[in-house]
């Protein structure tokens, strides 16, 4: 009996609770349901734990990198500014929730599984990093309000499950439009600046030409490489916040400011801009380490995901990640990231000056990888119902979003809320902030109240996908008919009966046979 006990508590204590073994594990599981080789289970398992390691290793040097950064921040600005980075404060939190994370994530796969086969929302979320984040999300804020680690499981399970059913479906009528099909759904929790950019588009860009008519420098094609866009992201702001940081504190306290990591204490002017850059570095090779983890983890996770998935709810649309609309609008990707950025800008000047001394919310500084994926997604969306001026205003409103809901959700993330970094899409802050506020409430009445609020969005996607998915509204058509030229009737460019304009086939297309020959 001592020897079970035992057994009992080394598995609980020294491998369960380790989310590195509980991932492994977990791979092992779906491989073997899958009935794949030994040899595939064992290298599949091992390649998902060292991928969480990875992980962890490169939130270690996230903290390391952004912490000189928040000193100049804050001595620049006299305000707590933070950088939003979803893997860095996942990163970051899995040192303290990685158990609770890894068994929520579980929990909410399987319980969205379960609606999508008993409900009329058949879609099956497959970006596994983004059911990572939301999980790490909901169990930060949950534990953080005091919740049990049981009522932090099933709870949170219950709403991931809801979430990861309902977002595709509140956003299918604009993905459709997208596509020009219902094959595939998208699974990203910045859906809620994907519909705004879709509704902004049928709204301003009436008679708007689309994006792909139009030719962007090709030297702008280098920021498509997320390590880059992170590296030179972050060099920029560094450079930018060491002068002013220099300006308002001088030399001295300037110089100071890499000690405060661990590191050695700038010389002079040029050595401290020169660490400043060498920071800025760090962090794009930071987070390419937590990248590289992630998709480690996910190459191993997804197809065994997949595989039950479509075993249990056959017929159902999987769920993908951002990048699967790029290459319907590949102008529409560049435009939608720069004006997101523009966006964030003008967010973070009203961050600045009214909304910090008013409500005193932190900085939300804007960073080129989330204003990349959600705002180039964004303006594929705006772009779809709305031409360029479509593509513009949606990402430039997407740009806004992921500038003042990471502001709002740092005020429920407690002791996480001075980490120096944040979740950066806009499903995680409106969700988010939400949930943080129900639970301040205590107790039962906080379940209860989470609950309540998870069977709304529940109810709200049933009424979308019945009202509006299943009847085959598709946002935005009536544009496209505006924005092309009434034909002349019985012209070269007319249709049967002379009432529909020609559309040419795109570039590369494949040439139709012939007609038969009359015999």
């Amino acid at each position: 009996m001592t020897a079970l006990i035992y057994l009992a508590r080394f598995l609980v204590n020294e491998i369960l609770s380790q989310p590195a073994y509980l991932i492994g594990f977990i791979t092992a599981a779906g491989l073997l349901a899958l009935r794949r080789p030994v040899g595939q289970v064992v290298g599949g398992a091992l390649k998902a734990t060292l991928g969480l390691l990875l992980v962890d290793a490169g939130a270690g040097l996230v903290t390391d990198a952004l912490a000189p950064l928040g000193t100049m921040i804050q001595g620049a600005t006299g305000a707590h500014g933070v950088i939003p980075t979803n893997e860095a404060i996942v990163g970051i939190a899995q040192e303290q929730f990685g158990a609770r994370v890894a068994w929520l994530m579980i929990v909410g796969f399987v319980v969205s599984l379960a609606l999508a086969r008993f409900t009329p929302l058949r879609y099956v979320f497959l970006t596994g990093h983004h059911m990572l984040f939301m999980a790490t999300l909901l169990t930060m804020v949950m534990a953080g309000a005091g919740l049990s680690a049981f009522a932090v499981v099933a709870c949170g399970g219950l709403l991931l499950g809801i979430l990861l059913v309902s977002m595709p479906a509140f956003a299918h009528p604009w993905t459709k439009r997208v596509t020009g099909d219902d094959t595939v759904a998208i699974g990203h929790f910045g859906t809620a600046g994907y519909i705004v950019a879709g509704a902004a588009g049928q709204l301003v860009g009436r008679r708007s030409r689309s994006t792909e008519e139009m030719r962007l420098p090709e030297g702008l094609r280098f920021l498509r490489d997320s390590m880059v866009a992170t590296a030179l992201s972050m060099v920029v702001i560094y450079l930018v916040m060491a002068v002013l940081f220099l300006v308002r504190v001088g030399r001295r306290a300037a110089f100071a400011a890499f000690a405060t990591g661990g590191g050695d204490r700038a010389t002079d002017v040029g050595d401290y801009l020169m660490h400043s850059l060498m920071q800025g570095l760090q962090f794009g090779i930071a987070v390419a380490v937590i990248l590289f983890g992630v998709r480690t983890i996910l190459g191993e996770l997804v197809p065994a995901f997949q595989g039950v998935a479509a075993r249990v709810v056959p017929g159902a649309k999987p769920a993908l990640d951002a990048p699967i609309v790029f290459p319907h609008a590949q102008n529409a990707v560049l435009v939608g990231f720069v004006c997101s950025f523009a966006g964030g800008l003008l967010g973070l000047a009203a961050l600045i000056w009214l909304l910090h001394p008013a409500l005193g919310l932190a900085l939300v500084l804007p960073g080129l990888v989330p204003h990349f994926f959600t705002g180039g997604a964004a303006g594929v969306y705006g772009n779809a119902t709305g031409g360029r001026r479509g593509a513009a205003v949606g990402a430039f409103l997407n740009g806004l979003l992921i500038t003042f809901l990471p502001a709002l959700l740092l005020k429920v993330l407690g002791s996480f809320g001075k980490a120096n970094t944040t979740f950066g899409d806009a499903d995680f802050g409106w969700f988010g902030s939400v949930i943080g506020n129900v639970a301040k409430v205590g107790g039962a009445a906080s379940l209860v109240l989470m609950l309540v609020t998870g069977l709304v969005v529940l109810a709200g996607a049933l009424v979308v996908q019945k009202r509006v998915v299943a009847t085959g509204w598709v946002p935005g058509a009536r544009r496209v008919e505006a924005s092309v030229p009434a034909p002349r009737r019985g012209g070269a460019d007319a249709g049967p009966g002379g009432r529909y304009p020609r559309i040419a086939p795109p570039a590369g297309a494949p040439v139709p046979p012939p007609p038969p020959e009359e015999g």
